[in-house]
């Protein structure tokens, strides 16, 4: 039996346009021309497959051709059953009969015909997992990037800070400024660093404000120690109370020493801060006195300017025992100091001994003491 259209495709002859389309396309992609450097074998291949698509592919076209195959069984057919009649060396007409050949609509065309239709490239259309994967895939490269900078930012913020506290304990507020600005560039949250430069902003160059902005940042960090934060606390106090915010400065030395008692700093600075600013005379004689007992049992040498303070605040208070105890104290350790001889002539003028106020006030004025000759010009010494 001659190949028929069917044969080409490899379909049966109830196969749907679906089945016949299919089994085209995997024909054409494995026969066609271009895959075999132009074989001539397989462009009359490719020929037949394209010849019996367009037939099988038309529903008219296919039909007839249907019809025509049919007819052709059944003459072969016919003639099959007359050849069962014959001797088998008697031939039809005294000529065999033809050889099956396949099955031609036209003699195959030349070289000249020959023309390829290229197969358009199919649009790539992307899945919801396709971009469900590509997000993924940004997400990480973002989040790599990012602990990259981050880790790279610690390092650097670290070596920073490192360089300015090493300038810092050698006393180069400058140089250790520097440093520790650019450790606060790249690690803004850094409150070792912000703690360190506040402190050369407050006792170098005396800027309290931006000393209280450092502070600040610092101070916001759960994790800080408790005797850091409360040394923090004392800084912002005596901060407040330079730029003249009283109140806020004795809510700092509060906090301090309610996160550290032995803060001595804070104690003195509070005592200091009530008796010139609230007239506290007798809470100021206490947080002095506990400041300088801690410095005591620290080993330190009693603070000349705080046993001044405390007596001051004796003074006002009318205990002339106390204060002058304070005052003498302190010329152990200072005896060329003319503020305290003013201080001792006003002592004595208070309690009527206008003989020993007068001496006072003499040896205050030979040391150069800015006040004391006009005490004593105005007491009458006998």
């Amino acid at each position: 039996m001659s190949q028929n259209h069917y044969h080409v495709l490899g379909v049966s002859p109830t196969a749907t346009r679906l089945e016949i389309k299919q089994a085209y396309k995997q024909l054409a992609l494995r026969y066609h021309p271009d895959r075999h450097q132009g074989d001539t074998r397989y462009e009359e291949l490719f020929k037949q497959i394209s010849i019996a698509h367009g037939i099988l592919a038309d529903p008219a076209r296919r039909a007839a051709y249907d019809q025509q195959l049919w007819r052709e069984a059944q003459q072969i057919e016919q003639a099959r059953r007359q050849q069962q009649f014959r001797h088998q060396h008697q031939h039809i007409y005294g000529a065999p009969p033809p050889a099956a050949g396949p099955v031609r609509t036209r003699r195959p065309a030349s070289s000249a015909e020959r023309h390829y239709r290229p197969i358009p490239r199919q649009k790539t259309r992307f899945t919801r997992r396709d971009y469900l994967l590509t997000f993924l895939f940004v997400a990480l490269l973002i989040a790599f990037m990012l602990s990259v900078k981050l880790t790279m930012d610690h390092v650097t913020a670290r070596s920073n800070y490192e360089d300015g506290l090493k300038a810092y304990t050698e006393q180069q507020w400058s140089t250790a400024h520097s440093y520790l600005s650019a450790a606060i560039h790249f690690k803004p949250n850094y409150p070792e660093a912000h703690h360190r430069r506040g402190e050369i902003e407050q006792l170098a160059y005396h800027d309290y404000q931006a000393a209280l902005e450092d502070y600040t940042v610092a101070i916001q960090q759960e994790e800080m120690a408790t005797p850091r934060r409360a040394r923090l606390w004392w800084r912002m106090g005596q901060c407040y109370a330079a730029v003249g915010q009283s109140g806020k400065a004795l809510r700092s030395f509060n906090q301090a020493l309610a996160a550290d008692s032995t803060q001595t700093g804070a104690w003195l600075d509070r005592g200091e801060l009530r008796l010139f600013e609230q007239r506290q005379f007798q809470p100021a004689i206490l947080d002095l006195t506990t400041g300088l007992r801690q410095r005591a049992a620290q080993g330190k040498s009693p603070s000349g300017r705080f046993l001044t303070y405390r007596g001051l605040a004796w003074f006002k208070l009318g205990e002339f025992q106390a204060a002058r105890a304070d005052y003498q104290q302190v010329l152990l350790n200072q005896p060329r100091n003319g503020q305290i001889y003013f201080l001792l002539g006003r002592l004595a003028e208070a309690q009527q001994n206008r003989a020993a106020a007068c001496e006072f006030f003499g040896r205050a004025a030979r040391l150069g003491y800015l006040y004391a000759e006009e005490a004593r010009l105005k007491t009458p010494c006998l």
